[in-house]
């Protein structure tokens, strides 16, 4: 009777585990998504190096405007950004994006954090604006 019970048990577990998982395809707006992110982290990775290229390719003027600001030399940037919420509308996106910096500038060390919204659009896509707290800006104290 045990064995019986068993044998059954497999087989059911077989059954219920032999099936084919359906795939789900990606949504265009995850696409879009998963799309600024990767645009957020470029343009992060090219301030830090001072790829001028790079930061010309992923932004428009007013764009690049917004992320050359910094008037004041610096050292070195640390710089880590944490995505937070993405609005996708018809013409542009925006991504509310939490960010981290420690600015060094003649042996002075200078941390910030704050709440920045880039505004992307186009495509590919590009950073037109960066409102609220701007990363790329050099703490005033």
């Amino acid at each position: 009777m045990k064995k019986i019970a068993l044998v059954l048990l497999v087989c059911c577990v077989a059954v219920a585990c032999g099936g084919k998982k359906e795939v789900k395809q990606v949504s265009p707006e995850s696409k879009t998504t998963t799309e600024a992110f990767v645009l957020a982290e470029t343009i992060r990775t090219a301030f830090i190096n001072k790829d001028t290229a790079t930061l010309q390719k992923s932004s428009t003027e007013t764009g690049l405007r917004d992320i050359t600001a910094n008037t004041k030399s610096f050292d070195k940037v640390e710089l880590s950004f944490t995505p937070r919420w993405v609005e996708i509308e018809a013409s542009q996106l925006t991504v509310n994006i939490a960010w981290k910096s420690t600015w060094v500038r003649s042996g002075q060390r200078s941390d910030e954090r704050g709440m920045a919204v880039f505004v992307m659009e186009g495509t590919p896509l590009r950073v037109s604006k960066i409102l609220r707290a701007n990363p790329f800006v050099f703490p005033e104290k």
